[in-house]
Order: structure tokens, then sequence, then C-alpha cells
């Protein structure tokens, strides 16, 4: 009964995974394909494999240009979200004040409302501010969007922590932005990794918001150069592929690197509580 039961489980895993694999192998083999073999050939192999999609892309400035839009754009909002999401998640699970309860919940009602319900609001915020077409437009409101998920994470697995090793500091005379410093932040190393990679996945696959608040070529991340390769009448979707097949790999390796961290942190004190 025990090897039946492995296949059927092993044959789950697989059809799981297909769903995931089938629409990157499409992606990946795509970008060599012409837009008729695209058409009559969606996930075979292409008939003439197409290398100058991807030579062409690498090859202009202008990639670059949107490489380091994106990786300045995702860096300060995983710097951000993790310094300000981890003092608020440390205050919420170890200080106690009036109130305290309340904000708790109230960021996690946070979680229940999709970024598209506030695309207007943000964007006359940013405008007010006079951020329109920087970076800033886009950082500032990854971030305040990110806080709700990362402070919910932060605090269940700070919560988790043995109290004994706050006590045993507070009576040696440690203060609380000490205790934070030298005891909570190398204690949660996989929480953190895994809030910081949630972050970081979220800012390089955003398009509406830099839709939103970005209309200068220079400042295009990644996500909005797709649009280079639409035409008024037709689409280069050889080439299309092609660039989101290479938007994809510094996410997916940054993701394969912290694997273990990430899921170490999913499955210790962030589901708990």
């Amino acid at each position: 009964m025990k090897p039946v039961f492995t296949y059927y489980r092993w044959l789950v895993l697989l059809l799981v995974a297909s769903f995931c694999l089938v629409p990157l192998w499409a992606t990946v083999v795509g970008g060599f394909k012409s837009t008729g073999d695209l058409r009559t050939n969606a996930l075979g192999l292409p008939r003439q494999w197409l290398v100058d999609n991807y030579i062409s892309i690498v090859s202009t400035p202008r990639f670059w240009q949107m490489l380091w839009n994106s990786g300045v754009i995702a860096g300060f909002t995983v710097v951000l979200t993790l310094l300000v999401s981890s003092l608020a998640a440390y205050t919420l699970a170890h200080l106690r004040f009036a109130g305290r309860k309340w904000i708790a919940s109230y960021l996690t009602l946070g979680l229940t409302f999709p970024f598209a319900t506030a695309v207007l609001p943000v964007f006359i915020r940013v405008r007010d501010l006079g951020l329109l077409d920087t970076y800033w437009g886009v950082i500032l409101p990854q971030v305040a969007f990110n806080l709700s998920f990362s402070i919910v994470l932060l605090r269940s697995f700070f919560a988790e922590l043995p109290k004994e090793l706050f006590e045993a500091a507070i009576m040696d005379g440690c203060s609380y932005p000490r205790i934070f410093l030298r005891i909570t932040l190398p204690l949660s190393r996989p929480i953190l990794a895994t809030v910081g990679v949630l972050a970081l996945v979220g800012s390089w696959n955003n398009f509406l918001l830099p839709l939103v608040t970005i209309n200068d070529d220079a400042v295009y991340p990644w996500p909005l150069g797709i649009m280079q390769f639409q035409g008024q009448y037709s689409t280069d979707w050889g080439k299309v592929l092609a660039f989101v097949t290479l938007t994809m790999i510094p996410a997916i390796t940054l993701y394969l690197m912290a694997q273990k961290q990430v899921i170490a942190g999913l499955t210790s004190g962030a589901v708990k509580g």
C-alpha cells in the first residue's frame, strides 16, 4: 500500500509542478521564436532558434539602464521595509502599551485590500509630493503596502523567541534598542530573509505602480520595458518573451540562494500565534 501511495503522491507533485514549469518553459523557449512560430507552435521547440532576440536586448544600453532602475527601486524597498517593519514588529511583540492589540488587528486588516483599490489616492499623493517620475514615487508606496504583511510575519516570529533571553538581558542592564540589535535581529535571520525576498520579488515584478507614477523613459524599471516592443499595429512577442525571461533571472537566482532561509522563516514562528 505504501508504494502505491508514494506513486500517487509523486504524480500529484508533478502535476502541481507542471503548472509552474510549463509557463516558464513556454516563456524561455518562446524567446527564441518568431511571432509566426509562436502562433503555430506555442509550446514546442522553435523551428529556427532566433538567438538575436536575446542578443539584441542585452546589447542595448537601455536594457542596463532599466536594470539599474529596478535594482535601485528594489534595493531601497527591501531595506526600508525591513527597517520599519522590524522596529514596528519588535515594539508590538515585546512592549506593553495601550492600543497594542488594536494596532496589530488594524495591520492584519490591511492585508485584505489589494493595491489596485488605492491606485488613484496613491497617484494623487505622489503627485502632491512632487515625486512623479522619481524613484521615491515608486519606493515609498511599495514600502507602505509591504508593511502590513511584513509586520504580521515578524511580530509572530519575535513573539516566539525565548523570553528568558530578554529577561536576562534586562537584568544585565541592556536597553530595548540594544536587545533589538544584539539579540532579536541575530536570532531572526530566517524571517528577515523571508520578508526581504518577498519584498524584493514584489518590487521587481511590480507593473501597475510604476505605470501610474512614471512617464519618463529614463526612470523605467524592467516591467515597463516590455512596452518598447509593442507597436501601434503589432507586437514582437518573441522579444517580449525574451525580455520577460531576462527579467526573471535575477529574482529566481536570489530566491534559490535564499531558499533555505525563506523556508525556515515561513515554517517557524512566522505561522504561529
